[in-house]
């Protein structure tokens, strides 16, 4: 009998998006189960060590600030036979020999910085495993929101205005720098951190009164902040699937319980929409999804994307906001639902996603 395939499934980590990362992980891995997979779970703490054995996602879900039901069909014996456990965290100087042999593809659920951004990427290259996602080149490009932004723009994307600058420029000469946003932008705006996920570090900044506030929120979370003009438009998303041939879904489009689809309205709110498909012109989901496609191509994306829009309500003109390389996979997450609602249900995106990185890892090396 042939034995299953083993994939190692990689979650929490050292970013701000940790506990969302532990969400999305216990979906995967209940998906992967459903599709006839071996899974073996691997935690990181925020400490950045790793977690072999037993039952990592137990562990670090307890100290979850979110609230997480941890089947016990996800820390099964089956899992922990797979993989000895270990009572001490892996460091990263162990995890090669640790991880080797051990498992066949390895499902990266590190939502990011250290995890999404290219970092854990270019480990696997070295280590010489397979794994499903973009490698590093797209990875780091898609975290750096200022890089993918300058590439979009000359690719010719539609963007919205936005500006950048680093923490120490606005502690520097904070008069400076809320003159340019003021001179440059004005109100409403949005101010981020340059490479985080989840609307984590996002503010909208209706006056000049609240930005220092919401810059300070950002600098916490990253040297560079990007500032956005606060556009009157809806928010679309589409899911991209595929390597050199990448497909998407039907578009979807979210209407947020809160003023913009922030952290909470994300996953601690119950009253945010999803609605699927997007109640759109089809002319305008097909740009949507030409545009995605491109975008994704731009940054030399692979396995799986989500590409995020905003529709301006007065022009009617379609505007890229970004690309997340590892979005989010909750019960909730708008990536595995737009697939649901395009017939892929999400065993079998799980499944189409593993052969996308044991094809593409078949592809190193040819001529």
């Amino acid at each position: 009998m042939q034995r299953r395939l083993r994939v190692g499934v990689i979650f929490g980590g050292r970013s701000g998006e940790h506990d969302v990362s532990l969400r999305s992980a216990q979906a995967v891995m209940h998906a992967l189960e459903d599709g006839g997979f071996t899974v073996v779970p691997i935690g990181v703490t925020r400490a950045g060590q790793w977690l072999r054995g037993g039952d990592p996602l137990g562990q670090l879900a307890a100290q979850s600030q979110l609230p997480l039901a941890v089947s016990a069909n996800v820390a099964a014996n089956g899992h922990r036979a797979v993989v000895p456990a270990r009572q001490q965290p892996l460091t990263l100087e162990s995890a090669q020999e640790a991880l080797a042999g051990e498992i066949d593809v390895l499902f990266p659920v590190l939502h990011g910085p250290y995890g999404e951004d290219g970092t854990v990427q270019g480990f696997l290259e070295l280590a010489d495993i397979p794994y499903v996602g973009s490698g590093v080149l797209a990875s780091s490009v898609g975290m750096d929101k200022v890089v993918s932004r300058q590439l979009f723009a000359q690719a010719g994307l539609p963007q919205a205005r936005w500006l950048w600058f680093l923490r120490r420029d606005w502690r520097r000469d904070p008069e400076a720098v809320a003159a340019r946003i003021e001179r440059e932008l004005g109100f409403p705006c949005f101010t981020k951190p340059a490479n985080l996920g989840s609307s984590v570090g996002i503010a909208k900044v209706h006056h000049a009164g609240e930005l220092a506030e919401a810059l300070d929120a950002a600098a916490h979370w990253d040297r560079k902040i990007i500032v956005e003009e606060g556009l009157d438009a809806r928010e679309l998303e589409v899911s991209v699937l595929g390597n050199d041939d990448p497909v998407c879904s039907v578009a979807g489009e979210i209407v947020p319980a809160n003023e913009f689809y922030d952290y909470d309205a994300k996953y601690v709110d119950e009253d945010s929409q999803l609605l699927i498909p997007a109640p759109i012109p089809v002319d305008v989901a097909d740009e949507l999804r030409a545009l995605a496609v491109r975008a994704f191509k731009t940054l030399d994306g692979a396995g799986l994307a989500r590409v995020d829009f905003f529709l301006e309500r007065s022009s009617g003109r379609l505007y890229l906001n970004e690309l997340n390389t590892i979005p989010g996979f909750t019960a909730t997450s708008m990536y595995p639902r737009l697939w649901e609602a395009s017939g892929l249900a999400f065993p079998e995106l799980v499944t189409r996603l593993v052969e996308l990185a044991v094809e593409r890892y078949g592809e190193h090396g040819q001529a």
